[in-house]
């Protein structure tokens, strides 16, 4: 079974975001809803600066839910968001219709599959 090895699940909601997502830094999250207490993950993001600003841009969503994890950099975000990305089902399992891209002016792969190469 995947895991996204994050924090959550939380209310998708501009005041839980500042509650809980408080270090500016890179980062991932996942967008989806609970269900019998299991997270179902619909969409898998990252940011490569500053994950609670990316979080907010997201607003509004259907998603009532978000998990999210800090990085330690933006290639560790983009790598665990193709991992990620990949572990639940990529465009046919998610809402995200194509491949996690590589920051501009990067040349990293993802470190599942050849996209990049």
């Amino acid at each position: 079974m995947a895991t996204l090895g994050m924090l959550g699940s939380y209310d998708f909601n501009a005041p839980e975001i500042d509650r809980v997502v408080t270090k500016t830094s890179p980062g991932n999250y996942a967008l989806g809803y609970v269900k019998e207490y299991n997270f179902y993950v619909r969409y898998i993001g990252r940011s490569d600066s500053d994950v609670n600003k990316e979080l907010m841009a997201r607003l509004p969503l259907k998603h009532l839910k978000f998990k999210y994890s800090y990085a330690t950099s933006a290639k560790a975000a983009f790598e665990k968001e193709c991992q990620n990305y990949h572990a639940f089902g990529g465009s046919v399992g998610l809402e995200n219709r194509v491949h996690p891209n590589c920051p501009v002016l990067t040349n990293w792969e993802c470190p599942r599959c050849d996209i990049f190469s």
